[in-house]
């Protein structure tokens, strides 16, 4: 008796088209092995193909070989899980960024959930895009402080905000992501930086996830395309998407690092990343400017579906990157294409409410740069035939 109100919202979001399951599935470099089936991978974040790269795989072993690094930490960061390597790494991340300091964390949903409410207190508030990652609007709805969102990606809402409410607070924090996570546009980071430069008690708080490693000259994200590293007070990315591993940081300003180490939660009372992670995590960053041409095809192949995929949409496409939606809005015939899909060799997932909007269900195509120009070709020439 006591469980029937679970079986009764599960069998609810069955009949929405909203039930989900965790899938069984063995990887092939971009492939992916269901119930059998080979499908060309359209639904990872592996934005720059390293995660299956054999050849960095082996210089890491090679560089380290029987002197591995630890597989665990043992224990958080404060008492005895500090290595050496976290240390060499955050070291190197300021010095690329070209700021006084940065911290790992575990991953990116315990940097969001972790840095915002160390950082906000009463006196603060919060005005978040309206599209940002549920890991910062739990990070927000764990903090203190007031918050509004504005609507996404304007700039005018945005401002009407800060004039009305900046006297009120002591602090006011902008948050946004820098690239999109469901429709793949980009974040005005140069207007937020003139926002942040009018108003003298507003910081900027960017999540980069979905940017760093595949946007930027040398791959240091969206922030590095448009010169704004330096105005960013908490610039926060992930390793678990472009740079093939595990894990978050931020880079900031000394003191916000310190004060971070003292009042973050998920950094006190977790247990470090394994050592052997933040090595080779540390090998990878290391190369990311050389990694350029990979950056460059990736967004070759980028341009070319989302014009061909512009065609077919029912509605506008919103994306600037290798995050393309291809929108539907109702979710049986996201689900129903979805299928079509993998049938015919492509695993392409559906996104569905409340990850998105309703009305807005889509299939969401992640690009990688092991993808083939005649890959793409084939995919979207199968994608036509489904939807006739």
């Amino acid at each position: 008796m006591a469980l029937n109100f679970f079986t009764q919202t599960l069998e609810q979001l069955k009949q929405a088209g909203q039930l989900r399951q965790l899938p069984q599935l063995e990887h092939q470099g971009k492939w992916i092995v269901r119930a059998g089936r080979k499908m060309l991978n359209m639904s990872s974040n592996d934005y720059l193909g390293l995660a299956s790269d054999e050849r960095l795989r082996g210089q890491f072993l090679q560089k380290y070989q029987e002197n591995l690094p630890h597989f665990t930490s043992s224990s958080s960061r404060l008492l005895t899980g500090s290595f050496p390597i976290y240390d060499e790494f955050e070291q190197l991340l300021a010095q690329r960024f070209q700021r006084q300091a940065a911290l790992l964390f575990n991953s990116g949903y315990h940097a969001n959930i972790g840095i915002l409410p160390a950082i906000t207190d009463k006196k603060t508030l919060i005005i978040a895009d309206k599209l940002v990652h549920a890991s910062l609007i739990d990070g927000i709805r764990l903090s203190e402080a007031k918050y509004i969102r504005y609507r996404h990606n304007d700039m005018a809402h945005l401002a009407d905000l800060l004039t009305k409410n900046h006297q009120d607070f002591d602090r006011i924090i902008i948050v946004t992501e820098s690239i999109f996570s469901m429709d793949g546009d980009y974040a005005d980071l140069v207007q937020l930086v003139a926002f942040k430069q009018e108003f003298e008690n507003v910081l900027l708080y960017v999540d980069e996830a979905h940017a760093i490693g595949a946007c930027g000259k040398t791959g240091l994200g969206l922030a590095e395309e448009l010169g704004c590293i330096q105005h960013i007070d908490f610039l926060v990315g992930t390793f678990g998407k472009a740079l093939a591993s595990q894990g978050a940081y931020v880079v900031c300003d000394q003191v916000v690092r310190d004060y971070l180490v003292n009042k973050m939660r998920p950094l006190i009372f977790s247990t470090a990343l394994a050592p052997f992670n933040v090595a080779w995590t540390h090998f990878l960053f290391e190369q990311l400017p050389s990694f350029a041409a990979r950056r460059q095809h990736l967004n070759q192949l980028s341009e070319q579906l989302r014009e061909q995929l512009a065609q077919m949409m029912p509605s506008t496409m919103p994306s600037q990157s290798y995050i393309v939606p291809y929108i539907l809005g109702d979710n049986h015939r996201t689900l129903s294409v979805a299928q079509h899909l993998q049938q015919q060799g492509y695993y392409c997932l559906p996104i569905r409410p409340p990850t998105v909007p309703k009305g807005t269900s889509r299939i969401r195509l992640s690009l990688t740069a092991d993808m083939k120009e005649t890959e793409l070709a084939q995919f979207l020439d199968c994608l036509r035939k489904g939807i006739k």
